[in-house]
């Protein structure tokens, strides 16, 4: 398992898509949820991106931008537009309001968007991101980033815009699956961009001997390393591999693992409710509760039971917890 897809795991797209939007100016959704991650797309037109905080991005056909909340935005046909803003979000139905007419579904048959061959289609995919692992991805994004055109996302594009286009079985899945697709397209693209700054994980990926004690540490997390014996399996000296992995990931290999085994434990403590913080220490390589425990304030800041309880409280099982 690379970093990559152990942090991406926990985004996934379950049922979760506010719905696609044919529009006719002048036009302006707000998106009110303040969803944790929100992928914007359009197929067809172009309008803006207005984040609640920050500058307007243009959005043309087949660009893509991703807002990271919870604070919200607006989707507009020009920078200044007259529309009232039309409030969007997980209950969203079908308001209309300056030629707008945005649905949560996907295939209206009998629907009349009074949308003109110049419409302008949105396609917008909100992921309910839970959890200590997919935070430290949430935690290297921007609140707005956008891809262009042209790039790995093209063809997912081209089945998006096929299947709502049609109303059959198993439809939401499909869409579902394809908004994942496309969401890992943009982040991928997005981190490899000329010039950014990806985080110093994504880089050091690609580093033959760094890249593989990455996957080792992704893949057996509860296995017990030293140095020695991670250099011995990506066939390096221990002097070698503690050099580079300081040097690309910014700490020392041991470091890396128990930060990463405190943020497996954190999800662990929530997800098992009926699970001992002994069994959580097992779980994730520590035979002693007691050395986990203090592990885990010391990276985490409170003792693993504190966490249990302020972490339920905020989100109880049911998922309809205070969004943080």
């Amino acid at each position: 398992m690379d970093v990559f897809s152990d942090l991406i795991r926990g985004v996934r797209a379950h049922g979760s898509l506010s719905g696609s939007s044919t529009l006719s100016p002048p036009w302006a959704l707000h998106f009110v949820d303040g969803a944790p991650l929100t992928l914007c797309t359009v197929l067809t037109g172009a309008g803006w991106i207005v984040p609640e905080h920050g500058p307007p991005e243009p959005l043309r056909a087949h660009e893509t931008i991703v807002v990271r909340g919870p604070a919200t935005f607006t989707f507009v046909d020009e920078v200044g537009t007259r529309a009232e803003p039309v409030a969007c979000g997980e209950h969203c139905a079908t308001p209309e309001q300056g030629g707008t007419r945005h649905r949560r579904g996907w295939h209206d048959p009998g629907g009349d968007t009074g949308a003109g061959p110049g419409a302008t289609t949105l396609i917008v995919g909100a992921y309910p991101v839970r959890g200590e692992i997919s935070r430290r991805l949430l935690d290297a994004l921007p609140v707005v980033l956008r891809v262009d055109a042209g790039g790995t996302a093209d063809p997912v594009l081209d089945h998006l815009a096929a299947e709502v286009a049609v109303d059959a079985p198993g439809q939401q899945v499909v869409l579902d699956r394809l908004l994942d697709w496309m969401l890992v397209c943009t982040l991928r693209e997005w981190f490899d961009r000329p010039g950014g700054e990806p985080p110093a994980w994504w880089a050091a990926q690609r580093d033959p001997v760094v890249g593989d004690a990455l996957r080792l540490l992704h893949a057996e997390p509860a296995a017990p390393w030293t140095v020695t014996a991670l250099a011995e399996r990506t066939k390096v000296s221990r002097s070698t591999l503690a050099k580079r992995f300081a040097d690309l990931v910014g700490e020392p290999p041991l470091t890396y693992l128990t930060r990463w085994r405190m943020t497996l434990a954190a999800d662990l403590l929530v997800e098992r409710e009926a699970a001992t913080v002994a069994e959580i220490a097992r779980t994730v390589g520590y035979s002693d509760p007691f050395g986990f425990s203090a592990a885990f304030k010391r990276v985490r800041g409170v003792n693993p039971s504190e966490f249990r309880r302020t972490a339920t409280t905020a989100f109880p099982a049911d998922g309809r917890g205070a969004r943080s």
